[in-house]
């Protein structure tokens, strides 16, 4: 993560689903005692307009009075949950998904919503949130599903170097909020079967199982000394990662994954498991790519 000056950023686009992710991020900056940063893009109509009703001019000035209203209501739902929090302001005329990556490199972490309001803003929440993932230079969070207050911060574990930043991120978030971590690394029947069919030996799952564990273990020790104030419950599954994740995501307070991985968190970014997190996570999702 960047320093304590280093601003959460949140795309706000007017929608419901933005606001929840104004005040998911002020809540967010008063553990860490950091700054909000809210901002806004536009594109302004270059047709499509009767311009013997409306100017240009007109029309620009009618989009950024809306901007400025949604900038105020976002404003005033974050300093709700947290007064303390220093919270500014900006609208700027930029796609979302440009403005958000530019954004990003500056923050300490982007949110959005699960959910935007169409076109004009760009918040689309699948295609924003896998372009920041891909191209942003901070972690990423979408607000969407239910929070469990009291639940553990889960982290989808591989052993790949996006995998070791989502652990980073993982660990802090758990030791700041004083949650209880459950650390999931999940593998599958196919992969370990062709790999031993490969090499003609006969599959033992009880070795697999494990070694998988014993991996676990090796991953986590240096994190653990680190973060010793984390209960950490470690959990090796025989599944698929997305149903392993959603399943405990159900009662967690957030899910952490690195933005790709190998293994069976393979994917991780433009495959099946991310795109259905993004769109079906029940609880709030962070991804982390390395260097974050």
């Amino acid at each position: 993560m960047k320093g304590p000056a280093a601003p959460v950023v949140v795309g706000v686009d007017g929608s419901s689903s933005a606001l929840a992710a104004v005040k998911w991020a002020a809540a967010e900056c008063a553990r860490h005692h950091a700054p909000l940063r809210l901002v806004h893009g536009y594109a302004l109509p270059t047709r499509g307009y009767p311009e013997m009703v409306m100017t240009g001019n007109e029309i620009r000035h009618a989009i950024e009075e809306q901007a400025d209203a949604w900038l105020t209501e976002a404003a005033a739902a974050a300093r709700g949950v947290a007064p303390d929090v220093e919270v500014t302001t900006e609208r700027f005329c930029e796609y979302g998904t440009t403005l958000l990556i530019a954004e990003s490199r500056d923050a300490r972490l982007m949110v959005l919503g699960s959910q935007g309001l169409g076109n004009i803003t760009g918040l689309l929440v699948g295609s924003t949130a896998l372009a920041l993932a891909s191209h942003g230079k901070c972690p990423l969070v979408v607000v969407r599903g239910t929070e469990v207050p009291d639940g553990p911060v889960v982290v989808g574990v591989d052993g790949s170097p996006t995998s070791e930043a989502a652990l980073a991120f993982a660990f802090e978030t758990a030791s700041v909020r004083g949650a209880p971590l459950t650390a999931l690394m999940c593998w599958q029947d196919f992969m370990v079967e062709s790999a031993y069919t490969a090499s003609r030996f006969t599959v033992d799952w009880g070795q697999v199982e494990q070694d998988e564990r014993r991996a676990l273990a090796e991953r986590l020790a240096g994190w653990q000394e680190k973060y010793p104030d984390v209960v950490v419950n470690r959990v090796v599954l025989r599944d698929r990662p997305v149903r392993a994740l959603m399943r405990y995501g159900a009662e967690a307070q957030l899910v952490v994954v690195g933005s790709h991985g190998h293994g069976g968190f393979a994917g991780m970014l433009l495959g099946s498991t991310s795109q259905a997190l993004v769109y079906n996570a029940p609880c709030p999702l962070a991804i982390v790519r390395p260097g974050d």
